[in-house]
Parts: C-alpha cells; sequence; structure tokens
C-alpha cells in the first residue's frame, strides 16, 4: 500500500473540533485513504452518499433524527457526500450539534456538487485536504528513486493513478476506462451538460494542444457552440478534477501576453487515453508537451502557491513560474537533457526571480523531491 502524504496531515486534525473534508477526482484514492486512517478506529459509521437509503435518511434531518442517525459513534465518514440534498446546510446541522463529541469527515469527488454546497455552510468549520493521483514524491517514497526513474515511459504514457501504478499490466485498460469514469459520472451526467459531442470534442482539442495557449474562441469554432457554453464546460472539468488552468504572468512589460492561459491535465494517461495515444516514447512527437504537463501537474500537487507560465508577443517564454509570499520562482522544463535552457533576459532582469530551475528527464526526480520538502 502506497502511504499518500496527506494521511499525517489529516490525522493531525482529528479530534480538533471540526468537519474534515477530502476532495478529489474518483479512483484517486479517497476512500482507500480513510479506511487506512480510520479502520482501526472504535465507533465508526461509514455511510455512502451513493446509497439510496443513506440519502433518504438524510432527506429530513433534525436534531431528533440525527441522533437516531448518529447513535453513540464517535466518528462518522460520509463517502460522496455530494449526492446528499443541501449536504452543506445538513452538515454545519451535525457539526454545530455534536462537534465536540464526534468527528464528521466527508468525501467527493465533484467540487462543483460539494464545494458549493459544503463551503458557505461550513465557513471556519472544516478542515479541507486535496487528494490527487499519486506523486512523484509519494511513489519514490514507496518504490526507491532507481525504480521510479525506470518508470518514467510507464508514467509518461499510463499516468499515475493507484490502479494504473500498482496493475502496470493492464495499465491501458484501467486508464482508459477510468477516463470514461472521471468524465461520465462527474461531468456528463450534470444536466447542464445536453450535447456530450460538444463535451468530448473540447477535451480532445485541449488534449492536442497540450502545452500550448488555448483560446475561447478557436475553441468555440471547432465545436460550434458559443464562447459563454466553452468556459462553464472548461470550468465543470476543472472542478471534476479532469484539468487545471495555468494563466499567464505579466505586469511590466509592453509585449507581455497578460490573458492569456494554458490548460493542463492532472493525469497525463488521462489525456493520452483520451486521443487513444498509447505508443511508446521513441515514436511520440508530442513527448515535450507530455512532460512539460507532467512535471507541472506535480508541483500543482505539491503546492497551494499560484502559478503561471510567462510569454511575450515575441515568443520569450517561462515554462512555470511560482509565486509566494510576493516572490518568484521560474521553472523551465526541458525533455532533452541536452538542450540549452536559459530564462530570458528580459524576465529576469523584469522581474528578477529568487530562483531558477532547469528540468530534464535526468533531473527531475531530484528537482520535484527537492521542491516537495519546501513544501511539506
Amino acid at each position: 500500500m502506497i502511504k499518500r502524504s496527506i494521511e499525517d496531515k489529516i490525522k493531525a486534525k482529528i479530534g480538533k473540533g471540526k468537519a474534515i473534508a477530502l476532495f478529489g477526482a474518483r479512483q484517486v484514492g479517497k476512500t482507500t485513504l480513510l479506511h487506512q486512517i480510520f479502520d482501526d478506529t472504535p465507533n465508526t459509521l461509514w455511510l455512502n452518499g451513493d446509497i439510496e437509503a443513506v440519502r433518504a435518511s438524510f432527506d429530513s434531518l433534525s436534531l431528533d433524527t440525527a441522533k437516531t442517525l448518529i447513535g453513540d459513534h464517535a466518528t462518522v465518514i460520509i463517502d460522496e457526500a455530494q449526492r446528499i440534498e443541501n449536504i452543506g446546510i445538513k452538515l454545519k446541522i451535525l457539526q454545530d450539534a455534536f462537534g465536540d463529541e464526534v468527528q464528521f469527515v466527508v468525501t467527493g469527488s465533484s467540487s462543483f456538487e460539494l464545494a458549493n454546497k459544503i463551503n458557505e455552510p461550513m465557513t471556519g468549520r472544516q478542515w479541507t485536504f486535496w487528494l490527487y493521483p499519486l506523486s512523484i514524491q509519494e511513489l519514490v517514497s514507496a518504490n526507491g528513486s532507481v525504480t521510479e526513474l525506470g518508470a518514467l515511459e510507464n508514467r509518461l504514457i499510463y499516468g499515475s493513478y493507484p490502479d494504473v501504478v500498482t496493475h502496470p499490466e493492464s495499465a491501458k485498460e484501467i486508464v482508459t476506462m477510468l477516463s470514461q469514469e472521471n468524465l461520465y459520472k462527474d461531468v456528463l451526467n450534470l444536466s447542464e451538460i445536453i450535447k456530450t459531442d460538444r463535451l468530448h470534442k473540447i477535451l480532445k482539442a485541449l488534449a492536442l494542444q497540450l502545452g500550448s495557449q488555448v483560446s475561447i474562441n478557436e475553441l468555440a469554432g471547432l465545436v460550434r457552440i458559443d464562447n459563454k457554453t466553452v468556459e462553464k464546460y472548461i470550468s465543470l472539468l476543472e472542478q471534476a478534477f479532469v484539468i487545471f488552468r495555468l494563466p499567464s504572468y505579466g505586469k511590466n512589460l509592453r509585449n507581455e501576453l497578460k490573458s492569456s492561459q494554458k490548460i493542463y491535465f492532472y493525469d497525463i494517461g488521462i489525456r493520452n487515453a483520451l486521443i487513444e495515444d498509447f505508443r511508446p516514447i521513441e515514436m511520440r512527437q508530442d513527448i515535450g508537451g507530455v512532460f512539460e504537463n507532467y512535471i507541472i501537474a506535480e508541483y500543482k500537487k505539491q503546492t497551494a502557491s499560484p502559478l503561471y507560465f510567462w510569454r511575450t508577443s515575441s515568443q520569450q517564454e517561462v515554462d512555470l513560474l511560482i509565486e509566494k509570499n510576493t516572490e518568484l520562482s521560474a521553472v523551465e522544463i526541458k525533455w532533452n537533457e541536452n538542450k540549452n535552457s536559459t530564462i530570458p533576459k528580459t524576465f529576469a532582469e523584469a522581474y528578477n526571480p529568487t530562483s531558477e530551475t532547469y528540468i530534464n528527464r535526468k533531473n527531475y526526480l531530484d528537482e520535484i523531491i527537492k521542491f516537495s520538502k519546501t513544501e511539506s
């Protein structure tokens, strides 16, 4: 069993008088993680929001019915809590009434359903954690750096979902299923999504534009829908933990691209499954973008600091910027270790970054582990 890096952080919040909310895409290991933490905890009640009877028990929740539901349990875990109507208000009732005596834990695989219903009612009453596909740090801790270096090609082709990592012989079938499950269960079942083929076209277009600036206008023209609808679909995909945006950074220079954005996938295997491209590395023309996505997603997993890219109209570019306490760190990412990488002089003179990191396929493990230690 691969230990997740947030396990100890969650344990540290148990019994501190607040609910614990755990967000993450389907199959990233939320339930498995909670079993590792709570299976040996006495008087624990497990409820699954996917079960109709559980949802029904929350329909007319009051203090009296809550006492019957909770009984003498000291820990109550509500899995897939987003399926319960008005879960935020109901969790607030439970937390206010029993918070000193009962540890409430909720999970959800769709932040658009769970976060929007919980955050406002639960302000100041919850600790929030995010679980992603397995990180480089977690994999190195479990397997060692030598093994992980040898597994790089598999990671770049099939990704790092737990089931993919632990069953490499079935990686293609698993990641293909995951790409459908992540999308269909958490996005396509929403009432707002009527033309599912349009969403597929948007996703494939994003997958094929990996590492490039994304134009909402171009996507709208490609899919033949209006800009507002494209933006809504992208937001839903973000909230379902399929993709994330990297905005452009710019404050000082006239020719900076200040309103551009790039879009990356939390898991590169999901991206490859969407376009059905599982070719080995030596046959890929997109390996530069694939490696860039892999590395930037690792930074996304490790830090809550804002992330950006920088580019000018004259094609000067920095792949990744990390803004922390008003300071900027610059990261350049190249697949080929023999390719020269430098931070553009224009950027360095304008922003004076506190650090410059150059990542390639030979040193990526050391650099990512080094960064993760600064964020832990």
